[in-house]
């Protein structure tokens, strides 16, 4: 048997309470199982128990056989001293601490068809492990669920935007620049756009918001694009030249060292999404007075997001994919898909974590408000919910699915999914919808 199944039914009472008893036979009555613990140290803290009118305080300890408390050198460690109550499938041993003093050791007496069920979960074959059964699980429960998974997966990547915010010197503004910059990249080009919004700082670009050209020849030429040989068949291509021309003026000006331009990646790209075209998609993009995130935040409903950020390459671009080669002529737009992909995954996110450290509730709300305003993803993971009857009503839902099944079902991490821990608690048996509890929609409106 594993521990973090018994963690599971410690965690929710799933055991018979009429069964735990000490060493002497006194029945043990839980107050209070504790806060549960992920890091080094018992498995719950500060749990509460009563044993003949008598109330203890302290941690518990659980494993799956007593005598694992020395295996895992625990009778060693004094950080186990305050352990009050050692919870076991089998009490196959006396443990004792550092002090010498016997730990109060208890058995659990459950059903067993709760772990027959959880076995039936982690062993399944298929990556959503209860795909047959999830969909009969009432709405409510399951939309309290995506709403706390959609708010886990902007914490994710909070880790990585407030890093960028103190690399920045704590600027929204070149924080948000270097956000974009890196979901520019489509994946194979995300580390040369993050190397060029570092070596292109935004307090150099807002300079020049109200020329878009002065703008490209700023990314172009610190994207080390414009260096000789690098486009053969740009030589005598007249936009070309005058990019160069003016980067040679501002690289001086603001000592500007271009990255070499070999690094961006052209192969097993569509022509449309080319870093040169995307470039000049980020320059219209930039091209913004008043602050590009200061527009995302003004904006009080999706179309206006939106239209900030469905962009079109300069008149160039309309019938070149790179320089000096012509194509066949065609306007260059994001594309609706597009940037919705781009507001979901870069803009949304940054717009949540700017309202959490602002400890900005409504701003937070806005940014949720917006992934349900946006039509829901559409790719593999996707379709895995769909066999499983469940249907991503938006990007709010869609979000939330791709970080369960990332992050839970992948894992098989089925004890710590609210929707795992359900269907184990019910057995093997359904019941009725009526019969289920659910749990209240903490997320509020307004």
């Amino acid at each position: 048997m594993k521990e973090e199944f018994l963690h599971y039914l410690w965690k929710y009472s799933l055991y018979d309470p009429d069964c735990l008893f000490d060493n002497e036979q006194n029945q043990i009555i839980v107050i209070h199982p504790g806060e549960y613990n992920r890091d080094s140290g018992p498995d719950f803290f500060n749990a509460r128990i009563r044993i003949n009118d008598t109330d203890w305080a302290g941690n518990v300890e659980i494993h799956t056989r007593a005598s694992q408390y020395y295996s895992h050198g625990h009778h060693l460690d004094q950080a186990y001293d305050n352990v009050i109550l050692h919870v076991v499938a089998e009490n196959d041993r006396k443990v004792f601490n550092t002090k010498g003093e016997e730990l109060l050791t208890t058995e659990l007496i459950f059903d067993t068809t709760l772990y027959d069920k959880y076995l039936n979960l982690v062993n399944n074959p298929f990556i959503i492990a209860c795909q047959d059964e999830i969909s009969k699980l009432d709405k409510f429960f399951l939309h309290h669920w995506m709403n706390s998974l959609v708010i886990e997966r902007f914490q994710d990547k909070s880790e990585m935007m407030l890093k960028i915010f103190s690399e920045t010197g704590h600027d929204w503004d070149e924080t948000f620049y270097r956000i974009l910059s890196r979901y520019f990249g489509f994946r194979v080009n995300t580390e040369p756009f993050e190397m060029l919004a570092t070596a292109l700082p935004f307090k150099i670009i807002r300079k020049h918001a109200d020329n878009r050209f002065q703008i490209e020849a700023l990314l172009f030429g610190t994207a080390g694009m414009l260096e000789e040989g690098l486009f053969k068949e740009a030589i005598h291509d007249d936009y070309y030249i005058k990019l160069i021309r003016e980067y040679k003026i501002l690289s001086v000006k603001y000592s500007l060292q271009p990255i070499h331009g070999w690094i961006w990646k052209f192969s097993r790209l569509r022509p449309a999404n080319f870093p040169t075209v995307r470039l000049s998609q980020l320059a219209a993009m930039l091209s913004v007075t008043g602050g590009l995130f200061s527009k995302a935040l003004e904006a009080s409903d999706i179309r206006q997001l939106k239209k900030i950020f469905e962009v079109t390459a300069s008149e160039y671009w309309d019938d070149h994919f790179i320089f000096g080669k012509s194509s066949r002529a065609y306007s260059k737009n994001a594309g609706s898909q597009a940037t919705d992909i781009f507001l979901i995954n870069a803009v949304i996110p940054a717009i949540f974590v700017f309202g959490q450290s602002r400890n900005s509730p409504h701003i937070c709300e806005r940014a949720l408000d917006f992934l349900e305003n946006i039509h829901a993803e559409q790719n593999s993971i996707i379709n895995e919910w769909k066999t499983a009857g469940i249907i991503a009503e938006s990007a709010f839902y869609s979000q939330a699915l791709i970080q369960l099944r990332n992050n839970y079902c992948k894992k098989r991490r089925c004890l710590d999914c609210r929707v795992g821990s359900k269907l184990i608690s019910m057995g093997k048996q359904f019941k009725n919808k009526e019969d289920l509890i659910l749990e209240p929609n903490l997320r509020k409106k307004g």
